[in-house]
């Protein structure tokens, strides 16, 4: 694999895939800021190859968090870097352990290379299931080169600003039966019980909560940070991990939900944007 080489601060560098569609692994974005906002969730492409042994279900893509980091996009204004998917989480999913532990013991989940959707439609054919040398190419081609420049992003903020903050952008349908009761609360920001930012950010944060009005939200519910916040917030290192889970009719179309819905989203990403301020201020 050939990386992009780095020309200077702020330039847009898509890494190119291994493959014959040409699709870039990765969109991502180097700023100069210790601030990081990744997206592992937003990529809607499958390689025609795979496509073609996937159910409907499988091509659909429902479980996409359909144009979250689109939310985010006054972090470059701040000098973020930027890390969002390319392809869709059905292909290798960007925020799983990649040796396949659970995040949440006991609970539903789905997988490194999914098997089903959270309603447990199969995304494969009886048998066409990727098998183990499949999963194995899919973690080599598109999950290590993403998680390998995650590391680096973080580890150069780091090197640089001796702190960093990172997002990890997401969302999801308000009602999935196997994953929760009832609908979730719109904002859900996850810290692994605050074991992934530091005691003075989560004050930060809980001071902003308390203060948010027109939007419901809580902090360790029913998700507390997936394999990238869990993985990656080392406040002993300065490394502070958030990751928000943003319910998606907070921002996108009722009717046509994978549609992007600006008179919703702009007083969210309005409402956001003082939090991530206040956060890189306060690291």
């Amino acid at each position: 694999m050939t990386w992009p080489t780095r020309k200077g601060s702020n330039e847009t560098m898509p890494a190119r895939a291994p493959h014959p569609d040409k699709v870039p692994l990765f969109d991502y974005h180097e700023g100069d800021a210790p601030l990081v906002v990744a997206a592992p969730h937003v990529g809607m492409h499958i390689p025609l190859d795979l496509a073609n042994t996937m159910t409907a279900a499988g091509r659909a893509m429902g479980e996409t968090d359909f144009h979250v980091h689109r939310l985010f996009d006054f972090a470059r204004d701040l000098g973020a870097t930027t890390l969002f998917a390319t392809h869709s989480r059905y292909v290798v999913d960007l925020n799983r352990d990649p040796n396949g532990g659970n995040l949440y013991p006991g609970k539903f989940e789905t997988g490194l290379c999914p098997l089903s959707d959270f309603d447990r439609n199969p995304l494969y054919p009886d048998g066409d299931e990727p098998d183990a040398a499949e999963i194995e190419r899919r973690r080599e081609t598109w999950y290590r080169p993403y998680h390998d420049h995650l590391r680096q992003a973080l580890d150069r903020a780091v090197e640089r600003h001796g702190r960093v903050l990172l997002i990890d952008a997401h969302s999801i349908r308000p009602v999935i039966p196997s994953l929760f009761d009832g609908r979730l609360p719109d904002l859900n920001f996850g810290t692994n019980s605050g074991a992934t930012m530091g005691a003075h950010l989560l004050t930060v944060l809980d001071a902003w909560r308390d203060g948010l009005t027109g939007y419901t939200q809580v902090r360790d519910g029913r998700f507390k940070g997936g394999y990238t916040t869990r993985h990656y917030g080392d406040p002993a290192r300065n490394i502070h991990a958030l990751q928000i889970e943003i319910v998606q009719d907070c921002y996108l179309n009722s009717d046509t939900p994978h549609l992007y819905d600006e008179a919703r989203a702009a007083p969210l990403s309005k409402a956001l944007r003082p939090l991530i301020d206040a956060l890189v201020l306060a690291l």
